[in-house]
């Protein structure tokens, strides 16, 4: 699948270009109006990035319509007595957007106290009744943190994003059953972990055969970075992936045309994930945090 629907009636891209990582900080021009050129229609950002004036700046560069465009920022800690509006048009500005079509509250720690979360996601639903953002979501929420705001919600979350791969795949599996449950999609970052962060890792037996099946029945090149795309796509994830290369950005993007994988594929993917994170984890299963 090349999009993926919302629970709102919104069809996102299936794949985004990241800023955060190793663009954390630092002038993404360049980098996103290369990705935005090679195909990237959807682009992942965040307050906490501290990058959004160049994210902004490599948009309009590319001179890409912003109607074909699908733009995500994140909600970072509030300052003393600033609204959740307040903060969004902070971000707005910086990127010389009228509107995002995604924003999300970055991760629950930044909101803590007593129904504080609640009182957080009133405030973003109504930037969504604003118009100022199309969908809205959350990122880092546990199954604890979702039920929370579900208890008062007038919107529902579309998304959550977390860190989310094969090595997290089972201690992540019960927020992924309740999210199905909830028709809140997941989005992943970090998807491509095993072979970035851990190359060693169990998956090393497994994906060169899976790599090589697929290419057989493609009879074009495949990459295993495309296998784990393949099993991301086929489990309904919005994926959140980043280069800086031309040549990765084609391959990424070229994954949506390499064939399914199987049902015993994705199986042996999922039983071989070893639990390994790599963004700072927090309180055992389920758990995912966003690097602060």
């Amino acid at each position: 699948m090349t999009t993926i629907e919302l629970n709102d009636g919104t069809s996102v891209p299936w794949i985004a270009f990241g800023t955060g990582t190793a663009l954390y900080g630092k002038d993404a021009a360049g980098t996103v109006k290369q990705a935005i050129d090679g195909g990237f229609t959807h682009l992942d950002g965040a307050q906490i990035y501290n990058n959004e004036e160049s994210l902004g700046q490599g948009i309009k560069d590319s001179g890409k319509p912003r109607e074909e465009l699908f733009v995500t920022t994140k909600l970072g800690k509030l300052k003393d007595g600033e609204s959740v509006k307040q903060s969004l048009q902070d971000s707005l500005k910086k990127l010389g957007l009228d509107y995002v079509d995604l924003f999300l509250v970055h991760t629950p720690q930044h909101h803590t106290g007593e129904g504080r979360l609640q009182e957080v996601w009133k405030e973003v639903e109504g930037v969504k009744n604003d118009g100022l953002a199309k969908s809205i979501g959350v990122s880092n929420f546990k199954v604890k943190h979702l039920r929370e705001i579900l208890l008062t919600h007038t919107i529902k979350p579309s998304i959550n994003q977390i860190e989310f791969h094969p090595y997290v795949w089972k201690a992540a599996q019960g927020l992924y059953e309740f999210s199905e449950q909830e028709n809140i999609k997941l989005s992943s970052y970090a998807g491509l972990s095993p072979l970035t962060r851990a190359p060693n890792g169990p998956l090393k037996g497994i994906l060169p055969g899976i790599r090589e099946r697929l290419e057989k029945d493609y009879g074009k090149p495949v990459t295993e970075g495309q296998v784990l795309l393949k099993w991301l796509n086929q489990k309904g994830v919005v994926i959140v992936t980043t280069t800086s290369k031309k040549e990765r950005i084609q391959e990424y993007l070229d994954a949506a045309k390499v064939p399914d994988l199987t049902a015993e594929e994705i199986s042996a993917i999922d039983e071989n994930g070893e639990h390994q994170r790599f963004f700072e984890p927090f309180w055992g299963e389920e758990e995912i945090l966003v690097r602060n």
